[in-house]
């Protein structure tokens, strides 16, 4: 076995990428997502589980090194029942390229029973990942944190000496759901948004959050006062299988969140997406439940448990939630000329879903993913509303450097 001298990287924002904040823990940094005042304010055990998610996080460095290694600390969620999802992963970008990928392991597994709200926790070990082999002479590495569970990194390392990667490429910031988050996706590259931004060359802040895109003014705050050149905002689902609202309040909010977003951002190009098919909730309201029967078989699926015919009175469905965000986006285009509307079914439509079936009937695939990332970034990067943004800036890492 090869012996390194190992060089550790500076844990700050210099180098750690893609988070609203660094946590100093016992054992190193946790990557945050939100702003600790947002997190308080939701009071929401769903939210701070997800935005510690460190989905689009990743650890930036300039290094001739052949070695590199990630150690930390993993924190995943499971429940009675339900088949747990696949260990994290971290993945390994050189000069751009994704060269590889290793999973998590050992960590704290807190199970909560579904019937009794109880849980159990069982802790474990940090995990020590080796990225060996790496070509000799100076390149951009990426590691790409896991986007489906906590991780407290507890130290990177390199056998080089290592410094920060100048990055003049536009910035993107997008807030979603769980799709947006990545859930299904099979690794943190994978993500939609993720693979977005690396065709398009942009440098993305991933606000996607699962369970948890509804419209909160403190989200809309938290886009407000970060820096971007670019800003996606992908809303309905989550507010169609919570059940949180109805039309009338639905109008308002969507209205406050985005004249939140335009008192930090009053000209910057901003796009509003509406929900990809879902055929559970195209006509059929919220709220959203597991699926017992499939649940008894050993898959995990969502069906929805609403009534169609109280749309009449102004509850949600994803057919009325993109017919009103196209109407709020056309409306408030006449004294906003930089803010777009692009529809979900663009991304994923009817015909995907005969084709590549949501795998729970909720959330995309791996490949899906993939495929709404390269749509994205040629409907919205490549031809449309932030076109004028990317051209012509530095995406290159030689023109980075």
């Amino acid at each position: 076995m090869t012996e390194h001298t190992w060089t550790s990287v500076p844990l700050t924002d210099e180098y750690v990428r893609g988070a609203a904040r660094l946590e100093r823990t016992a054992r190193g940094v946790a990557p945050h997502r939100l702003p600790e005042r947002a997190v308080s304010q939701a009071a929401d055990p769903q939210l701070s589980m997800v935005e510690a998610q460190p989905s689009g996080v990743r650890v930036a460095l300039r290094t001739a090194a052949t070695a590199v290694q990630v150690v930390g600390f993993r924190s995943r969620v499971t429940y009675t029942g339900v088949p747990p999802r696949p260990d994290g992963v971290v993945d390994l970008v050189v000069d751009e390229e994704a060269v590889a990928h290793a999973t998590t392991s050992g960590g704290s597994t807190t199970v909560v029973d579904m019937a009794t709200g109880s849980t159990t926790s069982d802790e474990g070990e940090d995990f020590t990942l080796t990225f060996d082999g790496l070509a000799p002479g100076a390149k951009d590495v990426e590691l790409w944190l896991p986007h489906n569970e906590i991780v407290e990194v507890v130290d990177v390392r390199a056998d080089a000496p290592v410094a920060p990667v100048p990055d003049a490429r536009p910035r993107w910031v997008h807030h979603g759901s769980s799709i947006s988050h990545g859930s299904n996706a099979a690794r943190p590259t994978g993500v939609w948004p993720v693979v977005a931004a690396r065709r398009a060359g942009v440098d993305l802040t991933n606000l996607g959050l699962g369970g948890s895109a509804l419209l909160d003014p403190f989200l809309a705050r938290t886009i407000r006062d970060t820096p971007a050149d670019v800003i996606s905002v992908k809303m309905g689902i989550n507010l169609v299988n919570a059940d949180l609202m109805r039309m009338r309040a639905f109008r308002a909010a969507m209205h406050g969140f985005l004249d939140t977003i335009r008192d930090g951002h009053p000209t910057t190009p901003l796009l509003v997406v509406s929900p990809i098919f879902c055929a559970i909730h195209e006509t059929t309201p919220g709220p959203g439940a597991f699926d017992l029967e499939a649940l008894a078989e050993g898959r995990v699926a969502f069906r929805a448990t609403g009534d169609p015919a109280d749309v009449a009175g102004g509850r949600l469905t994803l057919t009325t939630v993109r017919a009103e965000i196209a109407r709020i986006v056309e409306e408030r285009r006449a004294d906003d000329p930089n803010l777009h509307h692009l529809d979900g079914l663009v991304l994923y439509g009817e015909e995907d879903a005969a084709l590549r079936p949501l795998t729970d009937a909720l959330h995309p695939d791996a490949e899906t993913h993939r495929i709404m990332g390269e749509r994205f970034a040629d409907e919205v990067f490549v031809r449309g509303p932030f076109a004028d943004v990317v051209r012509g800036r530095a995406t290159t890492p030689a023109a980075r450097g």
